[in-house]
C-alpha cells in the first residue's frame, strides 16, 4: 500500500481562483539520492521513520501522487525597500497540506523543482550548498524554540546547476503552517484585485486565525495577531543573535514563522552592525535594524490591507508592535541571565553587557553559556572570554549582586538552580557558518555524515553531548569572515 493512502492530505490553496497561482509540474532531478530524512518530523504526520524509494521519487519530482496538486504561488513584495510586482514561486512548488496526528495542517513545499512562470531570469533550481544551510537552520531554529518553517527532506542529484561555479542540484522539502506571505496581499492590492484580496483575508482568518471570525472587526483582529506574532518572532531573533539577512516583504510569513533562509547568520562575536548578506550594500538588513525593518514590513502590509481596515485601526495596531517586541525581548533576556523579576536597573545591566561584548568582540553564545556554568566552572572562564578583564570582573560582580537580590535561601543552592534553568535557555551548540561550510564541503563529495551530526546537535542544542564537544568550539578566524549571498 502506498504511504499516501495512510496520511491525511488536503489541497486547499489549489481551490482558490487562478489569480493566486499557476499549476506547474516539477522537473525531476537526475539520479536523486537521499541526504536527509527528518524522522522526528515525519512521524508527526504519520509518515514512515525511514526514507524509501517511493518517498525519494516524490520529493525529487519523479512522481506526483494524486493526492497532491502542485502549484506555483503568485505574490509580490518590497525587496530592499523597492516594490517588485514580478515575484512568485520561481523555483519552488506547493504540493498541498499534510495533517499531523494531532490535527494541525502544514503546507508541503519543495524548493529546487525547476522553472515556473515566476522564475524570471533564473533556472528554477536550488543547489546542495544552500539547501543544506536551509535544512540545518530551520531545524536549529526549531531546536531553539523559535517559530520557523521546518525541513522534512533533502535530496541531492546528478543534475548540474551553474551559479558562480558548477554545483550540485538539490531539492529541499519544507513544511510550514502556511506559505502565505505579506507579498500575497501586496500583489492583490497593487493590481486592484480587491475581491481576491478580501477572499484571501477571509481564508487566512478561517485557516489560521479562526478566533478572529466572530469579533466586531475580524480583519483588524487578524492584522493585530500578525503584528503580535511578528514582534515576538523578531524579539526572539534579537535575543538569540540571529540575523535573517533578507527581510523583504515576500519573505515575511503571515503567521510569524521565520521564513526563507538565505544569507542568514547566527552571530559569533557580538556585533550589532552585523551584515550577513554580502549583497546588502547599504546595510538595510543589518542585525540591529531588524526590529525597525519588521515594523516597516508590517506598515507595508497595513497599506495593502487598507481597503479592509480603517486607517485609525491600522495605526493603532501598528503602535503595539514595539512595546510587544520589547516586552518579549526583555522576558527572553531575563531568562537567559537567570533573572526571575523585572527591576529598574536591568536595562542598564543589559546595555552594559552588550557594550562590553561589542567593544571586546566577545562571542555572544559562548559568553551566555559560560555564564550559565558559573555553578560548575566559576567566574574565571567567563572573565577570560573578555579582553578587558577588569571591566568584565566589574560587570560580573554587578550581575551576581543583582542575582543575589532576588535569590532566596542558601546562596550556592540558589546559584545551582539558576544556572540549571539558564542552561535550558542558552545553547551550547549553534549553527555557526564555519560548521555549515565544513558540512557542505563534505556533502559535495558525497559524505553527508556532518550534516546528520549537526542536525542532531541543533535539534538538542542545550544538552551537553560531551562526545561532540568540538562542535561547540569557537570559530577559527576564517570561519568568521565567510561571505554568504542570496544565490542558491
Amino acid at each position: 500500500m502506498s504511504v499516501w493512502n495512510r496520511v491525511d492530505v488536503t489541497t486547499r490553496f489549489s481551490e482558490l481562483p487562478r489569480a493566486f497561482y499557476t499549476v506547474v509540474k516539477p522537473q525531476p532531478l537526475t539520479d536523486p539520492d537521499w541526504v536527509m530524512w527528518n524522522e522526528d518530523l515525519a512521524l508527526q504526520f504519520g509518515l514512515p521513520p525511514e526514507p524509501s524509494e517511493e518517498l525519494l521519487n516524490v520529493f525529487s519530482g519523479q512522481t506526483i501522487p494524486d493526492v497532491f496538486a502542485p502549484l506555483a504561488m503568485k505574490y509580490a513584495g518590497h525587496q530592499f525597500g523597492i516594490y517588485n510586482p514580478d515575484l512568485g514561486d520561481g523555483r519552488g512548488l506547493l504540493y498541498g497540506e499534510l495533517r499531523t496526528l494531532s490535527g494541525q495542517y502544514y503546507d508541503v513545499h519543495v524548493k529546487g523543482s525547476g522553472l515556473t512562470p515566476y522564475s524570471r531570469m533564473g533556472d528554477g533550481r536550488a543547489v546542495l550548498r544552500s539547501s543544506i544551510r536551509e535544512y540545518l537552520c530551520s531545524e536549529a531554529m526549531a531546536g531553539l524554540g523559535i517559530a520557523t518553517t521546518r525541513a522534512l527532506a533533502l535530496v541531492s542529484s546528478q543534475t548540474p546547476v551553474r551559479r558562480e561555479r558548477m554545483e550540485t542540484g538539490a531539492m529541499l522539502t519544507r513544511v510550514a503552517k502556511t506559505h502565505i506571505r505579506f507579498g500575497h496581499f501586496e500583489h492583490l492590492f497593487y493590481t486592484n484585485q480587491l475581491a481576491e484580496l478580501t477572499l484571501l483575508a477571509d481564508k487566512v482568518i478561517d485557516w489560521y486565525y479562526p478566533e478572529c471570525r466572530h469579533t466586531d472587526s475580524p480583519y483588524a483582529q487578524m492584522f493585530a495577531r500578525i503584528v503580535e506574532r511578528t514582534a515576538c518572532m523578531i524579539a526572539e531573533w534579537q535575543a538569540t543573535g540571529f540575523a535573517h539577512g533578507v527581510m523583504n516583504t515576500d519573505n515575511m510569513s503571515i503567521v510569524g514563522e521565520t521564513f526563507d533562509y538565505g544569507p542568514f547568520a547566527f552571530m559569533d562575536d557580538y556585533d550589532p552592525g552585523l551584515i550577513c548578506n554580502h549583497s546588502d550594500y547599504q546595510g538595510r538588513y543589518q542585525f540591529d535594524r531588524q526590529p525597525s525593518i519588521g515594523l516597516w514590513n508590517l506598515t507595508a502590509l497595513a497599506h495593502a490591507l487598507s481597503p479592509l481596515i480603517e486607517h485609525a485601526d491600522l495605526e493603532r495596531i501598528l503602535s503595539t508592535y514595539e512595546p510587544t517586541m520589547q516586552r518579549r525581548y526583555s522576558v527572553i533576556m531575563r531568562e537567559k541571565l537567570g533573572l526571575k523579576q523585572s527591576r529598574a536597573e536591568d536595562s542598564q545591566l543589559f546595555d552594559d553587557l552588550f557594550q562590553l561584548m561589542a567593544a571586546n568582540h566577545v562571542d555572544y553564545a559562548r559568553f551566555l553559556r559560560q555564564l550559565s556554568n558559573l555553578d560548575v566552572d566559576g567566574r574565571q572562564p567567563v572573565v577570560d572570554l573578555v579582553m578587558d578583564r577588569e571591566h568584565a570582573q566589574q560587570w560580573l560582580s554587578r550581575y551576581l549582586t543583582r542575582c543575589a537580590a532576588e535569590d532566596g535561601g542558601e546562596a550556592e543552592q540558589a546559584m545551582q538552580q539558576r544556572c540549571t534553568l539558564m542552561r535550558l535557555k542558552n545553547p551550547k551548540y549553534r549553527l555557526r557558518n564555519y560548521l555549515a561550510q565544513i558540512a557542505i564541503e563534505k556533502a559535495e563529495q558525497g559524505d553527508y555524515s556532518d550534516v546528520a551530526t549537526l542536525a542532531y546537535l541543533l535539534a538538542h542544542p542545550f544538552d551537553e553531548h560531551p562526545e561532540y564537544h568540538h562542535y561547540a568550539a569557537l570559530p577559527p578566524q576564517w570561519g568568521k569572515d565567510l561571505a554568504i549571498s542570496c544565490s542558491s
